[in-house]
């Protein structure tokens, strides 16, 4: 009896968190979940980057963006198996103020898109069958509903719905892959609209280059992103040290379901210049209805239905977690760490992601990814320097896990998707840009708020985390906060001399984009829209840098020497 109650305490962590045996397999389906759930939002880079520059940057991405931040993931998950995962990396590595930066902005940008995948999930319904704007709400509602009761009953419920969800996805897609390739080069009504030119349009000068790689680089590189989401539960899972031998197995299994597809769509269907994922636009349900017949199309558009909550189901697991970690490091209200009693569930962030989706289920697809792209960029930049920071830091017998090659090898596939992310966050366009770096200020913002309020980490250990008590923040981080900000400024005064260079300011060219403003265009001023964005980067510029100065300042009179 004694033997059955120890099992069952080991069974649940702090705050009742509950422990559930995962298989490789079922992590291997819910990493695929995370990441992928078949090549939903690949329709929108087809016309803007030209079909050939599609597929080169679906096979170039996964080895500059993609593979790297697998490997990253799996060491660091394998040495580190912990929830909160890729917060809890960074703060080891850099410190609770990073930690609380990469937390914040990777588990904001998850709750962002989340509603992505609960709007493209609407739209796809809508399109098929002429829904109303309540019906469509409905079956949004409907979505939230459902998906946040089963994560409120745990992950391995979680596990279970990822696991058949995928399996259809990927059944459906390999049926695309299968009807493409046996019809190459179509039929008498497609094979005039086949083209694989590389660009959109001919290219005729470096800034042709950016603007077509800058139509398809953010939602590549949101397609490749997640392989770290699942390290955020790691503490529910038994053995963690599935989740690196699940997210490695996950890697080339998302390539071909993104490639093999793609190649096929284009090589028999073709009519790339009207691919997308609204209204009358053509995608891969088309390709199963043009050679198969119109109820493939339609069993299709149900898989893509299935597709989207695939997705939506597993990230709320993941990004509930990341506010879980930070209330658990007095870094968050503390109401998010209450787990439910039967479930060993913490509920109330899971309510908190559905309430959220909710409220911004009804925006546009366009404006929700403005705001996840440079989030989610910023955390990857902090994880990546944190992998070799605690590569040198960490005895090596304590990886499970290593990546080979050296330490050379790990600096080279840390250093080439910061650069990436970098050149990206420039060229997605002015209003990404602007929105990605709003949205980046709240992480300091909140970090000095909730810091001061609820104690942090000083709560859990006074000796090891010190408060300055004369700024009631962590020693040291006034000149953190200055750094960061320093860092922001240096970003928008580039940002100030590149972009009206880049979209042509002033021009008759300007905003030729295709962004998400191109509904507004049609009836506005585009001189006002850029006159708006540029004062905005000014704005922005100028608070960066006041804040920097001031937080310099002050960390010279409040901070010990040693931090000076």
């Amino acid at each position: 009896m004694s033997e059955q109650r120890n099992a069952a305490v080991a069974d649940v962590g702090e705050h009742g968190l509950k422990k559930h045996d995962i298989k490789v397999s079922t992590v291997v389906f819910m990493i695929f979940c995370l990441v992928a759930a078949g090549c939903y939002g690949i329709e929108e880079m087809i016309p803007e980057c030209g079909p050939g520059l599609t597929i080169v940057m679906l096979c170039v991405l996964p080895f500059v963006w993609g593979l790297p931040f697998g490997l990253v993931a799996s060491e660091l998950g394998s040495v580190r198996p912990q929830e909160g995962g890729y917060y809890k990396w960074v703060q080891e590595a850099l410190g609770e103020f990073w930690g609380f930066q990469a937390g914040w902005w990777r588990t904001i940008s998850i709750y962002i898109d989340n509603t992505s995948y609960v709007i493209l999930a609407g739209g796809y319904a809508a399109s098929m069958w002429d829904m109303s704007f309540a019906a469509e709400f409905a079956l949004k509602f409907g979505m939230i509903f459902i998906f946040t009761a089963i994560n409120i009953r745990g992950v391995k419920d979680v596990g279970i719905a990822s696991t058949i969800l995928s399996i259809l996805v990927m059944v459906a897609f390999g049926m695309i892959a299968i009807c493409g390739f046996l019809n190459w080069g179509g039929d008498a009504e497609t094979a005039s609209t086949i083209s694989f030119q590389m660009t959109a349009e001919p290219a005729e000068g470096i800034s042709d280059w950016f603007f077509y790689i800058a139509g398809g680089i953010s939602i590549g590189m949101w397609m490749y992103s997640g392989y770290e989401s699942m390290s955020t539960i790691a503490g529910e899972v038994a053995n963690p040290q599935v989740i690196p031998k699940g997210t490695l197995i996950t890697v080339p299994l998302i390539m071909a379901v993104y490639i093999l597809p793609t190649i096929a769509g284009l090589g028999s269907l073709g009519q790339w210049e009207d691919w997308g994922t609204e209204g009358d636009c053509v995608g891969y349900a088309d390709v199963a209805s043009h050679f198969w017949g119109p109820a493939m199309g339609v069993v299709f558009i149900i898989v893509a239905i299935l597709a989207q909550c695939s997705i939506y189901n597993t990230y709320i697991a993941s990004g509930s977690r990341g506010f879980f970690s930070l209330a658990d490091d007095n870094l968050a209200p503390p109401v998010l760490v209450k787990c439910d009693k039967k479930y060993g569930v913490p509920y109330i962030s899971v309510l908190s992601v559905g309430i959220f989706n909710l409220i911004f289920c009804m925006f546009p697809f366009g404006f929700i990814i403005v705001l996840d792209v440079a989030l989610l960029m910023a955390s990857y930049v902090l994880v990546y320097i944190s992998a070799m920071i605690l590569r040198r830091r960490i005895p090596k017998e304590e990886y499970v896990f290593k990546i080979p090659g050296g330490m050379g090898f790990l600096t080279l596939i840390c250093v080439v998707p910061i650069c990436v992310a970098v050149f990206a966050n420039f060229i997605n366009g002015s209003d990404y840009y602007l929105g990605g770096m709003t949205g980046m200020i709240t992480g300091p913002i909140l970090y000095f708020i909730w810091r001061k309020r609820y104690g942090g980490l000083t709560k859990k250990d006074p000796e090891k985390f010190p408060t300055n008590k004369k700024t009631g923040l962590a020693v040291g981080d006034t000149k953190r906060l200055a750094i960061l900000f320093f860092i922001m400024s240096i970003m928008n005064v580039i940002a100030l001399v590149f972009e009206p260079w880049y979209e042509g300011w002033g021009t008759e060219d300007a905003w030729e984009s295709g962004d998400y403003f191109d509904g507004i265009l049609e009836s506005t001023n585009v001189d006002t829209i850029v006159g708006t964005i540029q004062m905005g980067l000014y704005i922005l510029t100028a608070v960066c840098a006041v804040l920097c100065i001031v937080f310099f300042a002050i960390s010279k009179k409040v901070e010990p020497k040693e931090h000076n």
